[in-house]
């Protein structure tokens, strides 16, 4: 039925006879002659149709966009003053000679070209529709591509594909569990993975030495734009090594993959920043490193001043004083400035105080704020000493608890770069490492930042004395201020375990009923292991240059964890409710 592909015709082929088969992407009656751009998985190419084919014409004049053709015909060269230089096929056309018309199409409900504004809802909707742009066609081939890639690479380095089971047990992970309910095991329920990390450890314990895997998760977690309740990551273990090396892997890895799949180098080595220095200069375990713009802690300063607001925070422990200098900042106008107050009180701040500097040589003269009269003369020049504040300057300050200044004035950090374009190279690439192991409410209950089968720093007796103190040896990969992956080092020692079981309340009849099968291994010979995973989804968002990993999922869900297409999740048939032996209490509707 086809003996070329539409895309992948070139001015090599002029003069042959061709048999395509695809879609109408656009049709054209210009004076006579029929135009149809035609449409398969490799690309467009144009089909001229002319009065003198009369039923090849006829049948060329019924057809509308997204019917589904077998056309024959001619190759032949554009002319001249016609030649579409953005397109593969532009140099070139096909003379129709025949046209069949395999089926026909209702009107689609969004274009598929780029003039298509169709919001998401629709287009995840239909979403069989949607990819058939080419824009989502290129983002699932290259996902292809990547995989394919990993596999090899890991292939080539002496790793095994391992599969691990989906029906297991629930652990925890930092989200909640999907349930699966049993039905030969009445009132008992299988989780589905929120990540292989047990049996990828066991599987370690087993001497298999190198693992990996192309693994789909579950999470049931509240959703934004780069997560998904199902996702897939690539999964890697390796016994034997620490940290260093594993991430040296690692990195060569995703920088052979950049350099690969989209020609873009990110440098040698990847900078590394502790998780302390993080959240100190950028609010963020995850920066942005494509520009600067770092906080600067002036808390110290402002601790005797009587304007509340300010000295509050700077003599509690708990909280911090940040200012944050930005360049030229002249070109923000009291809307744009307004409507950042506005952003950073999303993320629970009280106000966005600031200075604008007019002239720094005539002190505090010329400077400009509601904010002066608050502040001794001494003190503001203090602190424009300390950010180093130039002419033009506008100088932001954040004044709370640290969660919040961290949050709100990360999130204006990004704000800021993206709306004044602060960006001073494409691709920044590094490591956090240093993580805390644990995180208290303030109450004496502490979780573990990471999991709890991280490896701390230090000993047994530093977890007891003093768990927030407690470093891990975990390490997570930062490109472009999205956290593509992370791992650590495990614990390979039962005391250990037990000893982190402790910390996190888990008593030892719990740990047994929870985790006696990794308890167990631990006992028979586990050695020094560690690995880590990246997401699939977010590492393909990011090759493509797109915003949302919807963009490169074939099927995915809405920020409601609902899918449009099929309608899911749904309710059940009683019958198999009864076979579950399950009741369902439906929410009292509002």
């Amino acid at each position: 039925m086809r003996s070329h592909y539409c895309g992948l015709l070139r001015d090599s082929h002029i003069d042959e006879e061709v048999s395509l088969c695809g879609w109408v992407h656009r049709r054209r009656d210009h004076g006579g002659v029929i135009f149809l751009d035609v449409r398969d998985h490799n690309g467009i190419v144009q089909v001229v149709f002319d009065p003198d084919t009369v039923e090849a014409f006829a049948l060329a004049d019924q057809v509308r966009n997204e019917f589904v053709l077998n056309i024959r015909g001619k190759v032949r060269a554009r002319d001249a003053a016609v030649v579409n230089a953005k397109m593969p096929t532009g140099q070139i056309e096909v003379l129709g000679q025949s046209v069949v018309i395999l089926n026909s199409a209702e009107t689609p409900p969004f274009q598929l070209d780029e003039h298509s504004e169709a919001g998401e809802d629709v287009r995840l909707r239909y979403r069989y529709i949607d990819l058939r742009r080419p824009e989502m066609q290129d983002r699932i081939r290259l996902r292809s591509k990547v995989t394919h890639f990993i596999r090899n690479y890991l292939d080539d380095d002496g790793y095994i594909d391992i599969e691990t089971p989906i029906l297991t047990k629930a652990t925890p992970e930092g989200a909640r569990d999907y349930l699966v309910p049993s039905r030969t095991h009445g009132g008992e329920f299988f989780a589905l993975p929120q990540s292989p990390q047990l049996f990828k450890q066991l599987l370690m314990m087993s001497g298999f030495d190198k693992y990996y895997q192309i693994a789909r998760c579950f999470r049931d977690e509240d959703l934004r734009a780069d997560r998904q309740p199902e996702f897939t990551q690539i999964d890697i273990e390796t016994t034997f090594l620490d940290e260093t090396a594993i991430m040296g892997m690692a990195e060569d890895m995703i920088r052979t993959l950049f350099k690969t799949m989209i020609s873009v180098d990110l440098g040698d080595k990847f900078p590394t920043i502790t998780y302390a220095d993080a959240m100190r200069k950028y609010g963020s375990d995850r920066p942005d490193m494509r520009f600067d713009l770092p906080f600067i802690d002036v808390a110290d300063l402002m601790q005797s001043v009587e304007f509340k607001v300010f000295s509050a925070p700077a003599n509690d422990p708990g909280s911090r004083v940040v200012a944050l200098r930005l360049e030229n900042g002249d070109r923000l106008s009291r809307k744009m400035i307004d409507g950042y107050t506005k952003y950073v009180s999303i993320y629970g701040a009280k106000g966005l105080a600031y200075i604008k500097v007019n002239d720094i040589d005539a002190g505090i003269e010329g400077l400009q704020s509601p904010i002066l009269k608050f502040l001794p003369d001494q003190v503001v020049m203090d602190v424009m000493q300390r950010v180093g504040a130039k002419n033009k300057d506008i100088i932001f300050f954040a004044a709370d608890k640290v969660n919040i200044v961290n949050d709100a004035f990360g999130a204006l950090r990004t704000k800021l770069a993206e709306d004044l374009d602060l960006y001073e190279r494409p691709w920044s690439a590094l490591w956090v490492t240093e993580f805390p192991m644990f995180e208290g409410d303030g109450k004496g209950h502490w979780s573990a930042v990471h999991h709890p089968f991280t490896q701390p720093m230090g000993g047994l007796d530093d977890m007891l004395e003093n768990p927030g103190a407690v470093l891990s040896r975990a390490y997570d990969m930062v490109i472009n201020g999205h956290e593509l992956g992370g791992g650590s080092i495990r614990v390979h020692n039962t005391d250990m375990q037990q000893t982190i079981f402790k910390v996190l309340n888990i008593e030892a009849e719990e740990a047994q009923a929870k985790f006696g099968f990794l308890l167990d291994a631990l006992r028979y010979g586990a050695p020094p292991h560690g690995g880590l995973a990246f997401g699939l989804d977010r590492l393909v968002m990011i090759l493509s240059g797109t915003n949302a990993i919807r963009d490169v999922m074939a099927f995915p869900k809405t920020q409601t964890a609902a899918c449009l297409l099929t309608a899911a999740p749904s309710e059940v048939d009683a019958t198999q409710l009864r076979e579950l032996q399950l009741s369902v209490n439906k929410p009292t509707s509002k």
